[in-house]
């Protein structure tokens, strides 16, 4: 006999879709993926010489719950220096990645019929986690029209005496959208006199592209520190995907405490070698590898937003953060599962369809694989489509 609240959960559109490459590829299928969350390249240096050396001085036991003192003020030190907020060492803890810091934040928050506002296009994780927490979720649909981006109307007439927090994600998984300081500042003074948290996935915050200015929705005023509970990682910018490192931020020191509580009674402390490798991500000295990424996925932005928009019956907005292109396929086929599943069965490309971030007639491109992969894997939709339309 199962639970009731495990029997909400639904099952991802994304590990169909890969659970179907892969046996096509056990076929003996040529596969190409592209629906990665994850960078292709391997975690600076400096951060795996850290590891090591933690390794073999023995650093393998168990560490307090929410991380060590050294790796806590790397925290605190990082989003003083990147983001402008201030926090104490008491106002943050260390989790198994930024998943785990979304499980505690909205087990410690969310009562049953709690609703929490979700922008869709929105990852997927978001929704189901609120539902296993008792919550509904509640979406606001945004399109290309508006840079898959609320506007301060939508969130104000979606707003109820029930809300008790909206997600922010910027930049978007999977449209690569960000939110700009005046955008924020206006979504601020709709949440002004209210009693809603803010739950801010700022896990992409340096990957922007373009010239973009990431702003922290915890900086935009004092009312929106107090309220916002900031989440973040090394997992995508300094490629760190394997160690599970993620950590969250809130003025609240309650919440922190409770947060705190939940994970000693599941998983306690994260890997203590991950936690010393992670202090070298967060204090500046991976920055220049940092950099050579960033670059890397905005020279391949470029090329691919420009080779889908060549394509006739597709289209994509050249997204100003992360590395996922959100391509619109609805002059070609509506339904964003079958498009997913042709293409991969017919020409052997995985994406992930749009339908699994609750915005159907997408899909998801990762960009975080080499131009070449990029190319051919473009060239590829670009026959199926043809194919498909004729």
């Amino acid at each position: 006999m199962l639970s009731d609240r495990i029997q909400v959960l639904s099952e991802s559109l994304t590990m169909a879709i890969t659970a179907l490459a892969q046996q096509l590829k056990r076929e003996g299928r040529d596969i190409l993926g592209f629906s990665a969350g994850e960078p292709d390249f391997d975690t600076p240096k400096v951060i795996k010489d850290a590891a090591i050396r933690a390794i073999e001085e023995g650093f393998t036991k168990y560490t307090p719950v929410d991380g060590i003192p050294e790796l806590k003020e790397a925290i605190v030190e990082k989003l003083k220096r990147d983001n402008n907020l201030n926090y104490t060492t008491d106002q943050v803890i260390a989790s198994n990645g930024a998943k785990q810091s979304l499980f505690n934040l909205f087990q410690a928050t969310i009562n049953p019929r709690d609703e929490v506002i979700i922008p869709a296009p929105y990852w997927v994780t978001y929704p189901e986690l609120v539902k296993y927490s008792g919550g509904k979720p509640v979406i606001i649909e945004t399109d290309d029209e508006s840079g898959f981006k609320i506007t301060p109307k939508q969130l104000k007439d979606t707003i109820t005496p029930k809300t008790r927090m909206l997600i922010l994600t910027s930049p978007s998984n999977p449209t690569g959208a960000v939110y700009t300081k005046e955008e924020l500042e206006a979504i601020a003074d709709v949440l002004k006199g209210t009693d809603i948290l803010v739950a801010s996935d700022e896990m992409y915050e340096k990957l922007v592209y373009d010239g973009t200015v990431f702003t922290a929705a915890a900086s935009i005023s004092d009312d929106m520190f107090e309220r916002t509970v900031t989440i973040n990682g090394l997992s995508k910018s300094v490629a760190m995907t394997g160690w599970r490192f993620g950590y969250c931020a809130a003025a609240d020191r309650e919440l922190v405490k409770a947060m705190k509580k939940l994970q000693s009674q599941s998983t306690s402390n994260i890997n203590s070698i991950t936690q010393i490798a992670s202090i070298k991500g967060l204090d500046g000295s991976a920055d220049e590898e940092i950099e050579m990424m960033r670059r890397a996925f905005e020279s391949r932005c470029e090329e691919a937003a420009r080779l889908f928009n060549e394509i006739d019956g597709l289209s994509v907005i050249k997204p100003s953060g992360a590395f996922y292109l959100f391509v619109n396929h609805k002059a070609v086929e509506p339904d964003s599962m079958k498009f997913a599943k042709a293409l991969l069965e017919n020409v052997g490309v995985a994406v992930v369809p749009g339908a699994g971030f609750g915005s159907d007639g997408y899909f998801r491109f990762s960009f975080a694989t080499d131009i070449d992969t990029i190319r051919t894997g473009i060239e590829r939709i670009a026959h199926f489509v043809r194919s498909y339309r004729e």
